[in-house]
């Protein structure tokens, strides 16, 4: 493999390798401290990051207030407090020598007021802000209060040209990179459009040659690009290296850091990772973000796909084929289905499914009966981790603090499965009932003969690994 030479990115000189950040304690500052030792970019996530007591052990992030507003109020506490302990566990790493990136997700509850806080309470120790799912306009303003450089998340050069055009070319001195995240390959929450297709990947050669031809246009030539997701050899990619169709280039690394020493995920998780088929990585769009995101598929994703797969639309009134009469809820309140729906829900009866659950789409969908109050209890305990949640209904926006459409049973408690997993400890059950983000490549694991025989490797041995390739 090619000799891998540093590039200039947000103002120094790094090795192009940067760790992609995963939300909720997983990508944190001891992962992201040794990263930055083997002379890449670390990144700690800023979405509901860990913090310590005294002992040194994570808080549990529970909520004590009445009100979903007082818990998203809590919720930004633990998120603040946690990315600060984060970027300062991963100075101390580092000896301040090193590149730390905070990650954020643009639509997570309160992101704004956390960059801000993060930001201000551990002034010297972050170096750049990461941001994406939505459209982060006012990152740059942010990067420019605090004078940290700011990587936009995009998955196409339309998508980057409306940030530069409405903000982003007031700042253009600290944008230190534009990450493209494939939306097919990439694990967590993905960027595909509703024009493109889950099902057809496309090549990312001529999406990211675009995205140049556009930052050019700009001034940006020498702005790096970061190509995130599908990312495992860099041999793979050496047509991109000194390619004046691609320009100075970088490569992020999501998935595979999840299988390191330092990794914060548990045991269980980590073995699971090195038991994976092709095809086991599932783009799904139950996320309450609304958007696509891709993860193990497990029980948990399974049970998720059911309750859309079990689902008949509804009437109120009899109109048109909906003039079968069938009875919701404890009160059996009348609503109508079609005689060909109607025949299918009493199959769903019969395997259980006994339970019907409305959604905003006039549409009713079929669980067993232990689900229900699951559901429910999930919706209510809410502490608005999102800016706006289709399973709940929360919003961040005044004045009431609703989306004003019903809650989605279809969908789930993000912050829940996310915590649930990364906090599993020994619990293998747990691993199949909560979310395991992943990018498409976690297949790899099993087929790569570095991990042969369950090895793990440190984030070190890891990093020396990418370098010297196979």
């Amino acid at each position: 493999m090619r000799a891998i030479n540093a590039i200039r990115m947000g103002g120094v000189d790094v090795l192009p390798l940067v760790e992609g950040g995963k939300g909720v304690a997983v990508s944190n500052g001891i992962t992201a401290g040794h990263w930055s030792l083997g002379g890449g970019v670390g990144t700690i996530s800023g979405v509901n990051a860990d913090s310590y007591d005294a002992g040194g052990k994570p808080i549990p992030q529970i909520y004590h207030a009445r009100t979903r507003r007082e818990r998203h109020e809590e919720l930004i506490g633990y998120a603040v407090k946690g990315g600060v302990e984060q970027a300062r566990r991963a100075h101390d790493i580092t000896g301040g020598k090193g590149r730390i990136h905070m990650n954020i997700l643009w639509e997570m509850g309160g992101a704004e007021r956390v960059i801000d806080q993060v930001l201000e309470q551990a002034k010297g120790l972050i170096h750049g802000v990461t941001c994406g799912a939505g459209m982060p306009y006012r990152l740059s303003d942010i990067a420019t209060k605090f004078n940290v450089h700011y990587y936009p998340i995009i998955s196409s050069a339309r998508a980057f040209s409306a940030l530069w055009k409405r903000a982003y070319h007031k700042a253009a001195s600290l944008l230190g990179g534009v990450v493209y995240e494939d939306p097919w390959l990439a694990g967590g929450h993905n960027g595909l459009s509703n024009s493109e297709n889950p099902q057809k990947p496309e090549d990312p050669y001529p999406r990211v040659a675009a995205l140049r031809k556009v930052m050019n246009e700009y001034g940006l030539q020498e702005t790096p690009i970061i190509m995130a997701g599908g990312v495992w050899w860099l041999e793979e990619w050496e047509h991109w290296f000194d390619n004046p169709e691609i320009g100075p280039i970088a490569f992020q690394f999501g998935t595979r850091p999840l299988l390191t020493q330092e990794s914060p995920i548990p045991d269980n998780w980590k073995r699971k990772l090195m038991t994976l088929n092709e095809g086991d990585i599932y783009l799904n769009r139950f996320s309450p973000t609304g958007f696509y995101s891709s993860a193990i598929h497990n029980p948990f994703l399974q049970e998720l796909k059911g309750r859309t797969e079990r689902q008949a639309a509804y009437t109120a009134e009899a109109v048109g084929d909906h003039v079968a009469e069938y009875g919701v809820g404890p009160r059996k309140r009348i609503v109508y289905l079609t005689h060909a729906d109607l025949a299918r829900v009493r199959e769903w009866e019969a395997q259980g499914y006994t339970d019907a659950m409305r959604t905003p789409d006039s549409t009713l969908i079929f669980v067993e009966p232990e689900k229900v109050p699951e559901i429910l209890k999930d919706q209510a305990d809410c502490m608005g981790c999102l800016s706006t949640c289709r399973f709940s209904n929360w919003s961040q926006h005044t004045p009431d603090f609703s989306t004003n459409k019903r809650a989605d049973p279809r969908s789930f408690c993000i912050q829940k499965g996310l915590q649930g997993s990364v906090h599993a400890g020994d619990d293998a059950e747990a691993l199949e009932k909560n979310l395991l983000f992943s990018g498409h490549n976690g297949y790899r694991f099993a087929k790569d003969p570095f991990y042969s025989n369950g090895f793990i490797p440190s984030v070190k041995q890891l990093v020396e690994r990418i370098l010297t390739g196979r």
